[in-house]
């Protein structure tokens, strides 16, 4: 047997370094999601309070206190935030993979929250940031996000983990049957020609699906870095960093397009529908590591 699940990508710009109004965003989203008929609504990477570009700037032109906003503004697994976006999972009934900056005492993770449709939690955090990524964020301890779902078995990986092999081998193994590609988006210095990352993105996404045999949606986040200026003695304000294309995608397991990716730089949900095999017609393996749970 199989059931038909509506899914949604978000490619969104994040409400940067302000926690509260990004609470406000992720709830719309979430709200809007479910009035269009999904069941699973995927977020970028971090996207709450979303990713801290200014790491490819050099020391000298961010701003003093940024890392210490940057914690303030990331979100603690029992705080009042995330209990505000388990609530509206569990009141719009719609299971929510959520990529946000933990704060744990003076450290921050890049974690990843899987809400289901009851407002019960699972969080993972990323176990091996880039070295540019560790300037900010802490490692941890590998444990695999996949969950057992009312819409088939989830699984959750944020950005540069679908670069290691050994990891994305481990969720194939799992059986996932849904994929979550969590990127956090692009940016490049200004005056520099257009990058490959996102192409790179969704050449990786697409491995991923071919490999795993699974659905993959691929939320990403539009950059705009409004605002990532400096200003120098009797300089005007110059522009250091401009935003990259949001590239979101809903992919079969065959790595093709099941939805008509969005506008570079659009904001909005990617929508698909997936036939998800149930019962007899799927496979069902032991579930692996669990990570930390909150019913």
């Amino acid at each position: 047997m199989s059931s038909r699940v509506r899914v949604a990508a978000v490619q969104a710009a994040p409400r940067w370094l302000n926690l509260a109004a990004g609470v406000d965003q992720v709830v719309s989203l979430i709200e809007s999601a479910s009035d269009q008929g999904a069941r699973l609504v995927a977020f970028p990477e971090t996207f709450l309070p979303g990713f801290p570009w200014w790491m490819w700037l050099s020391a000298v032109d961010w701003d003093g206190d940024i890392i210490a906003r940057y914690r303030r503004n990331s979100m603690t697994v029992d705080g009042p935030e995330l209990r505000a976006i388990r609530y509206a999972a569990r009141r719009r009934g719609i299971h929510v993979a959520l990529g946000f900056s933990e704060r744990d005492g003076e450290q921050v993770f890049m974690s990843q929250a899987l809400i289901d449709d009851r407002g019960a939690v699972q969080v993972a955090r990323k176990g091996a940031p880039t070295p540019l990524e560790r300037t900010v964020f802490g490692s941890a301890p590998r444990r695999p996000l996949i969950r057992e779902t009312a819409v088939g078995r989830v699984g959750v990986l944020g950005g540069t983990d679908h670069l290691r092999p050994g990891v994305c081998e481990d969720m194939h193994r799992a059986g996932e049957q849904i994929h979550v590609a969590a990127w956090p988006g692009f940016t490049v210095y200004e005056g520099e020609p257009r990058t490959r990352g996102p192409e790179l993105c969704t050449d990786t996404s697409r491995r991923y699906a071919r490999a795993g045999g699974s659905y993959v949606i691929a939320p990403t986040a539009v950059v705009p870095v409004a605002g990532w200026e400096v200003a120098g003695p009797g300089t005007p304000r110059r522009r250091l960093l401009r935003g990259g294309s949001g590239v979101a995608r809903i992919l079969g397991p065959d790595g093709r397009d099941l939805a008509v990716p969005l506008d570079e730089d659009a904001e909005g949900l990617l929508v698909a529908d997936l036939i998800v095999a149930t019962g007899r017609d799927r496979v069902r393996p032991g579930h692996p590591p669990g990570a930390r749970a909150l019913a």
